[in-house]
């Protein structure tokens, strides 16, 4: 399974501003940074899989009690997403941030429609939520997520939030535990009462970004989703992302590799693919 792209992006890596961006914000946002191909080409393989197009044909039967569609791990990729895994641009903003030895966690497909509600802020990093031995270990060491967002999104609609440099702030025990809590503690951020901590003033960012476009984050930044109005212009905001973790034990959602991915992979893929997939007790017994 291949494009004969040699890159799905514009741009061949970061540049240092980019780099400074993650490392001080949390976040880079790359506006329009798929080649017109390798968008339109990635949507029209994201729309034709069969629970994508039966979800679309329903939404309007669903108007009035909109759901999104969601599927996690999102395995059955076609040539052009599965060349993000390991795209050239893809693998060298990751060894730019995080450096060489990190593995693929796991990917997830989103579809939002008109009506669907807010996603409050929050943070995904798993080993804060929990208190075993490795949890404590692994608190530090960076899972990043990079956000595609293929048809863009504007301000008011389905829209991404940030609070740039409050990945610098160690999560308190309350607001590790669930979104409830983590977004009552973005309130206090957002207050100024971990300025400090985080050597800098912390406010909210809301983004704005058009087809084709990517935000790579430290997941440990408190991000949220503004609703999607029932009128917007636009049917359904889609977007994918895939996840990474700096090389060690697995992360809540750290997936099974399928053994057809395992099979036609090659040496750099198979040094991303073959780590310990996450199971249920897997970091009691560590």
């Amino acid at each position: 399974m291949a494009t004969k792209l040699k890159s799905l992006f514009r741009i061949p890596g970061p540049s240092g501003a980019d780099i400074e961006s993650f490392h001080s914000d949390g976040y880079i946002a790359f506006p329009n940074v798929f080649t017109d191909h390798a968008r339109e080409s990635l949507i029209r393989e994201i729309e034709g899989l069969d629970q994508v197009r039966e979800f679309v044909s329903q939404l309007q039967v669903h108007r009035g009690d909109p759901k999104a569609y969601f599927i996690r791990p999102w395995d059955d990729r076609g040539p052009y997403s599965d060349q993000l895994i390991d795209d050239p641009f893809v693998t060298a903003l990751l060894t730019a941030t995080i450096g060489k030895d990190f593995h693929f966690c796991h990917s997830a497909l989103n579809i939002a429609p008109r009506g669907i509600g807010p996603i409050r802020y929050h943070q995904d990093h798993h080993h804060w939520k929990h208190e075993n031995p490795i949890n404590l270990a692994e608190r530090d060491r960076y899972y990043v997520q990079i956000l595609y967002y293929l048809n863009g999104f504007t301000l008011g609609d389905r829209n991404l939030k940030v609070i740039p440099g409050s990945h610098r702030v160690a999560p308190i025990e309350d607001a590790a535990v669930d979104r409830a809590r983590a977004d009552a503690f973005s309130k206090r951020l957002l207050a100024g009462e971990f300025d400090a901590e985080a050597g800098r003033p912390l406010r909210e960012k809301r983004l704005e970004l058009p087809p084709g476009s990517m935000v790579y984050i430290d997941a440990r930044i408190f991000h949220g989703v503004e609703p999607k109005p029932i009128d917007s212009p636009q049917p359904y905001r889609i977007f994918n992302i895939d996840i990474f973790k700096e090389a060690g034990p697995p992360h809540r959602h750290t997936q099974e590799i399928p053994a057809e991915w395992i099979a036609r992979a090659d040496s750099h893929r198979k040094r991303l693919f073959l780590r310990e997939a996450y199971r249920e007790g897997c970091w009691d017994s560590n």
